[in-house]
């Protein structure tokens, strides 16, 4: 999919995805986690979901740095992933949600506690 000089691919990402603009499932974000189920790829497999499933076979990775390695739009890898999930070939993950910041008060009482510990 890649190829020309300036870095853009030989083949247009809309055809990559077979000419489908929106992924089967809306609910797969940037940083969704993209697991390979270990399944066989099916012989009637587009090159662009084949070459997909290869960057999964070496672990787990989110659909923003699968379209990195691909160099595909992430909304056309988002396409290309739902097509897979679909076809059980892949997990998809939520993103981890970021963590709630703690309470400096409670953290100050955590170092003052520890303090005191080491102190006695």
């Amino acid at each position: 999919m890649t190829g020309r000089p300036g870095g853009r691919p030989l083949v247009p990402a809309y055809l990559s995805t077979g000419g489908v603009a929106r992924p089967s499932r809306p609910q797969l974000e940037r940083l969704s986690v993209l697991t390979g189920t270990g399944e066989p790829a099916p012989g009637d497999l587009p090159a662009a979901q084949l070459a997909l499933l290869e960057e999964l076979d070496d672990g787990s990775l989110t659909v923003v740095e699968a379209a990195a390695l691909l160099r595909l739009p992430v909304s056309a890898v988002r396409v290309l992933a739902a097509g897979l999930v679909d076809r059980n070939l892949v997990l998809a993950r939520a993103p981890i949600p970021p963590a709630e910041r703690f309470d400096p008060d409670l953290l100050k009482r955590v170092a003052d506690g520890l303090r005191a510990l080491k102190h006695n």
